[in-house]
């Protein structure tokens, strides 16, 4: 957990830029380059933010397919709430204090509930992420109260049920099968984990990171493939093969777990037993999915056939750019196929944005490498960008 800082408005960093390129002649390229990245991530993370708080705060939704409305326009729901993730990176990074009073707004408006319709779902913990920043940020204890009723009560009684995604009979509403009573598809390794981790260093109480620890690495065990370097969605795709005959590894679902375990390793105590396997586990994730950029930037939606969707697809590349950026940042990734493939992943990204804002070429709601047009967006892909120009306002390659 950071301190929220000072935003560092466009001029500034341009001034910076200037006064380098005064005071540095004699020195490399690469500094005065930084710079310029350092500008750009500020104003493309400014405007996206305020293009998509501008259509929340107004509840309009028409920029979608009809659909989409219901489940994009809960806050509780994981829709909004990758959105949100993202925001709280960008706001603890760049000290955005717009960005701040809108999370408090829609918080305390919805009395920093958690859906529980699904009460074992990960994707209706993922909200509480935000909560418990907020906690964290402001000392409001009112934030993480609901998020703790409802972990004790999962605590209580755990799910024991196979990772196995079967479709169970009767089938009930919002679950694909019923392992999803546990984290057996690679998104909720996004959605979760981090919420119980924050739970833990808020509470000082380790049952809570104990459990998520223990649910984490039975399902990374499960759907990593060693031989690639990637995540299975989910055990449906141990057999699938994609149109050239490998197998099928989605772009947004490797993202999901890629830009999960930053947002882990940056909340989990230095000295804990498991950090060193989590960091293992990003080395290796990396490691396999730098390998499969495209030559555009953009990583394919079925990474390891890049002609089954052809177009840009930004949610996956913005969590993987978010990923790797963190690695350089961090000094965990020091070859310069990770700078490189940064540079690439943020000049694909900044061609994806509007003027106003607006995010282009995200795929839509699914689980498989879907088509992309340009005109779709969504807010998951939005916190995926939002991630990514938080790592970038800090770039030095």
């Amino acid at each position: 957990m950071k301190k929220l800082l000072p935003a560092l408005g466009a001029s500034a960093l341009l001034s910076l830029s200037f006064t380098s390129c005064e005071l540095l002649k004699s020195q490399s390229h690469a500094i005065v380059q930084s710079k310029t990245v350092q500008q750009s991530a500020q104003d493309i993370g400014s405007r996206a933010a305020r293009w998509q708080i501008d259509k929340l705060e107004k509840n309009d939704f028409q920029y979608l397919a009809p659909r989409y409305f219901n489940s994009s326009s809960n806050p509780l729901g994981w829709i909004q709430a990758a959105f949100y993730i993202g925001l709280t990176e960008w706001t603890e990074t760049t000290g955005d204090k717009l960005a701040l009073a809108h999370i408090q707004t829609m918080a305390k408006q919805n009395d920093y509930q958690l859906l529980l319709k699904r009460p074992l779902h990960a994707d209706d913990h993922a909200i509480g992420q935000t909560f418990l920043w907020l906690t964290e940020q402001t000392g409001n204890q009112q934030a993480y109260q609901p998020t703790q009723n409802l972990f004790d009560s999962i605590l209580a009684n755990p799910p024991k049920v196979s990772l196995e995604m079967i479709e169970e009979t009767p089938k009930r509403w919002g679950f694909e099968g019923a392992c999803q009573d546990r984290w057996c598809w690679a998104d909720a390794l996004f959605m979760a984990p981090r919420t119980w981790l924050k739970l833990t260093n808020i509470t000082g109480e380790s049952k809570y990171f104990d459990y998520a620890d223990q649910e984490f690495w039975a399902t990374a065990d499960y759907l990593f493939s060693d031989q690639y370097g990637l995540f299975f969605r989910d055990s449906r795709y141990f057999e699938q093969k994609s149109d050239n005959g490998k197998p099928v590894f989605w772009s947004r679902g490797n993202g999901w777990v890629f830009a999960s375990l930053p947002l882990l390793l940056d909340d989990l105590a230095q000295d804990h037993p498991s950090r060193t396997r989590y960091i293992e586990l990003y080395k290796k994730n990396a490691a396999g999915l730098v390998k499969i950029q495209n030559a555009n930037g953009y990583w394919p939606a079925s990474l390891l056939d890049p002609n089954k969707v052809k177009t840009p697809e930004t949610s996956g590349t913005g969590f993987i750019t978010y990923g790797l950026a963190w690695g350089v940042n961090n000094g965990m990734l020091t070859e310069q196929k990770y700078i490189d493939a940064v540079n690439k992943g943020w000049k694909a990204l900044e061609n994806a944005v509007q003027p106003n804002g607006r995010l282009n070429w995200v795929q839509q709601v699914g689980k498989s490498p879907d088509p992309v047009s340009k005109s779709d967006t969504q807010l998951y892909g939005v916190g995926a960008l939002l991630l990514a120009a938080s790592e970038m306002t800090k770039w030095q390659h």
